[in-house]
């Protein structure tokens, strides 16, 4: 973003969009001496001291497995052909185990036929590897192995139990997968420390938390191979999508019993990088399903915080919060803790602090998640107050992540909406004169002042220039950034978007189209289409502007997302309109990978050929469509 020469800053300043975290250096983790390295002597029926080296697998055997996972991909879905082929191959590979998961390519053949496996081959893969846990699961290879056998829980959990083999009575009894999943929690509960600490392991004990309270954090399943981006690790965990599934009540039992292992080496937790991220998963699982024990172990890492050496300038809490990793761990913390104990804590570590805090490169994504907690007036109006004075500051410093959370607050709470409105105007420099107000739209979805954006040269102290409409129509639409289409995307959702609304009004056709063509622009559009505060007429007047660039758009990524997002929520008449328009582009859709798409979608082949019968079908969607509105309202 830019800052114009009325701002305390340099003039043509652009405003950073938000760059990396300021976490950059790697942290290496080293156990506490005489504690995490040093193995406990295996308990009896556990698994034995680990290996040196992991057996070797020959080249034949690999291509064994090989040929056989490519034969049961082209099997057919079910029948005896397929349980033929799935029965010999994990027989094989129950036999060489260990040997599959601790090399390179086993590790991934055995992952992907686990995935077929039913539930006794399963459960005699996972007791051959049993026996030499440690190793699997500080394997590099090994743990997603096991990740991938804990991952099979919600299709295998409600199986019927099948019938018992000749060669099954021979082995001996085979523990049942609850058995096994049980057993593998009470190894990790033994050796608590050392799992969550070390690199691999603590991928298995953060799978086994979610296993056992019976939720999968999407953030947690993206990660099959530890090869991620760093920002994508960086990811806020506000943005994870859990996904639920029944599980026994044992289960949750012993969910408890794990999570108390934090609380007995609470200091560990909050300082090692490594062993911090098994803590930030057990909340987020245990706000969902044991909510009194999350509080309390919440109550435990703001206590031991609160106790720390006080610093300079204010609460304990505030060193962690500029830490690397306890200030991770502080995020979770701060989104699930209960409104009443949020608010406490703020008042008692936060007031005060807060533009202190929105300035440094680490502690201002924690107060992002204060921000992104709040839920109460009480709660946002001694922060608004306190934050306000200093919107255009804070986008100066490069963290507009904090000024988004807070509209995103506001708009949650439904309170501050017009004053924060107005400070954003501010900020950006297009409050005064009211003409350039219509220029919002632009410079939020860039995140650049009015003077950047247009390249203006304004002598400091001089009158602002009155907006010019032929200058904005002639400037090609700016980079969207995410943070800016975010910001936009909250103040649609504003009791009052009217501003916003007429800004979108003002782009030209071309400049419109950009918007739903960038990949977070287009989340502008998705969000006029579904706010309620977005009337049908205005959603009219803004989505008019796309007349004419229907082929454009459908022929685009994220172009087309939009196209099928404004037709769904069609008239019969605007349906018409947008088919004839691509109807006379029919070929170039067809060829196109995103437009063919978008032309099935349509029917445009039909509204070619058999425009009445067209009508028809599109009459009876929209039917539907009402009628299922209808009832939704009732």
């Amino acid at each position: 973003m830019g800052l114009g020469p009325r701002s305390s800053h340099k003039a043509g300043r652009r405003f950073p969009a938000g760059g990396k975290r300021g976490r950059g250096a790697k942290a290496s983790w080293r156990p506490t001496p005489g504690r995490e390295r040093q193995p406990r002597p295996p308990a009896e029926g556990r698994s034995e001291p680990a290996l040196d080296t992991p057996p070797h697998l020959s080249p034949e055997a690999l291509g064994y497995f090989r040929r056989a996972l490519s034969a049961l991909k082209e099997a057919p879905e079910t029948g005896e052909e397929r349980e033929l082929i799935v029965h010999n191959v994990l027989k094989e590979v129950e036999a060489q185990a260990l040997a599959l998961a601790t090399n390179r390519n086993g590790s991934e053949m055995l992952q992907e036929l686990l995935g077929f496996s039913p539930l006794k081959p399963l459960c005699r893969v996972w007791a051959a590897l049993r026996s030499n846990l440690r190793f699997v699961a500080c394997h590099r290879c090994g743990v997603h192995v096991l990740q991938s056998a804990l991952l099979q829980l919600p299709r295998l959990l409600g199986s019927p139990a099948e019938e018992e083999e000749e060669e099954d009575r021979k082995d001996g009894p085979l523990e049942t997968l609850e058995e096994l999943v049980l057993g593998l929690a009470a190894e990790v509960c033994d050796d608590f420390l050392f799992y969550c600490g070390d690199t691999h392991g603590s991928f298995v004990v953060r799978t086994l938390l979610q296993v056992l309270g019976g939720t999968f954090l999407e953030s947690e399943r993206a990660r099959p191979r530890g090869s991620q981006s760093s920002e994508v690790q960086r990811a806020p965990a506000r943005e994870c999508k859990p996904t639920d599934f029944e599980v026994p009540e044992t289960f949750l039992n012993r969910l408890q019993d794990l999570s108390s292992c934090f609380l007995k080496d609470i200091a560990v937790f909050i300082t090692d990088k490594i062993s911090s991220f098994c803590l930030q998963v057990a909340f987020q699982i245990l706000h969902r399903k044991l909510p009194q024990f999350c509080a309390h172990l919440c109550n435990a890492v703001i206590g031991y915080l609160s106790t720390r050496n006080s610093s300079a300038d204010g609460s304990p809490l505030l060193l962690f919060l500029r830490d690397q990793t306890s200030s991770r761990l502080l995020e979770q913390v701060l989104l699930v803790l209960e409104p009443p104990r949020l608010q406490s804590l703020f008042e008692d570590h936060f007031q005060g602090q807060l533009q202190t805090l929105a300035a440094h490169p680490i502690a201002n994504f924690p107060l992002q998640r204060l921000l992104d907690a709040i839920t109460t007036s009480e709660l946002l109006s001694p922060v608004f107050e306190e934050l306000s004075p200093a919107l255009e500051g804070i986008m100066a410093q490069g963290h507009p992540g904090v000024v988004v959370a807070l509209v995103g607050a506001c708009r949650r709470v439904g309170a501050h909406q017009a004053q924060v409105l107005q400070l954003l105007l501010e900020a950006f420099h297009c409050a005064e004169p009211s003409s350039r107000q219509v220029a919002c739209v632009p410079l939020f979805a860039t995140l650049m002042a009015y003077e950047v954006y247009y390249r203006l040269m304004e002598e400091e102290g001089a009158v602002p220039a009155q907006h010019q409409v032929e200058m904005a129509a002639a400037r090609a639409l700016g980079e969207v950034t995410v943070l800016g289409s975010l910001l936009l995307q909250h103040l649609l959702h504003f009791s009052n978007p009217g501003l916003i609304l007429r800004s979108l009004g003002t782009l030209t056709g071309p400049q419109l189209l950009a918007l739903a063509q960038s990949p977070a622009g287009s989340h502008v559009l998705d969000a006029i289409l579904t706010s309620p505060s977005v009337t049908r007429k205005q959603r009219h007047r803004v989505l008019q502007m796309l007349k004419g660039q229907y082929v454009a758009l459908a022929c685009s990524r994220h172009g087309s997302r939009v196209l099928d997002a404004i037709w769904s929520g069609a008239a019969l008449g605007a349906r018409k309109e947008i088919a004839t328009e691509l109807g006379e582009q029919n070929q170039e859709l067809i060829r196109d990978p995103f437009g063919h798409h978008v032309a099935r979608n349509v029917a445009l082949t039909t509204f070619l050929k058999r425009r009445e019968a067209w009508e028809q079908q599109q009459g009876a969607v929209a039917k539907r469509r009402r009628a299922l509105n209808s009832v939704l309202e009732d």
